[in-house]
């Protein structure tokens, strides 16, 4: 009977370095990436959430939020919307550092408010890249997949039945 025989990593990458194979270097560990910045300063990145689609950009400042051309606080009325939005900021500690100018397009004030969170986080992961295992384990760099079912035929909605009439 044959004899069996452990080998090693080590035997197998000395075998092959033998047999006039070129062994492959160890990976380099992980560099944060380069700041996206533009001339002006700004970092920019696109966020969504339903129909929703935001445009973003992040640059140092006072904390001013500015969306559509008006102030945060008149075109979100409800504190839950602007709370939502700022989360980013909160968990990166980085409160009242930067300025965000967006435009957003699509959707409900609830999906606007989600796609402008989506896009100020990874704004802000584009303006310091040592921020994203931070946005990502709290969730905010994930698009929400969420959204309306369409309606179907013979249906009055996507799932409701018409009403029965008995008579």
């Amino acid at each position: 009977m044959a004899e069996a025989t452990t080998h090693t990593l080590g035997d197998l990458g000395t075998a092959l370095a033998g047999a006039g194979q070129p062994m492959r270097e160890m990976a380099a560990p992980l560099q944060p990436a380069e700041p996206k910045i533009d001339a002006q300063g700004r970092s920019y990145a696109t966020g969504k959430r339903k129909n929703a689609i935001a445009r973003v950009w992040l640059k140092p400042g006072k904390g001013t939020l500015t969306i559509n051309g008006r102030d945060g606080v008149v075109y979100f009325g409800r504190a839950t919307l602007r709370a939502a939005l700022l989360q980013p900021f909160g968990a990166a500690n980085r409160d009242n550092q930067y300025d965000v100018w967006c435009t957003v397009v699509g959707g409900g004030l609830s999906g606007q408010a989600g796609a402008i969170r989506h896009g100020i986080s990874k704004a802000l992961t584009y303006y310091e890249p040592g921020l994203r295992p931070v946005l990502k384990r709290g969730g905010f760099l994930t698009r929400d997949p969420r959204v309306v079912e369409r309606k179907k035929y013979g249906r009055a909605k996507a799932r409701r039945s018409f009403q029965f009439s008995k008579r």
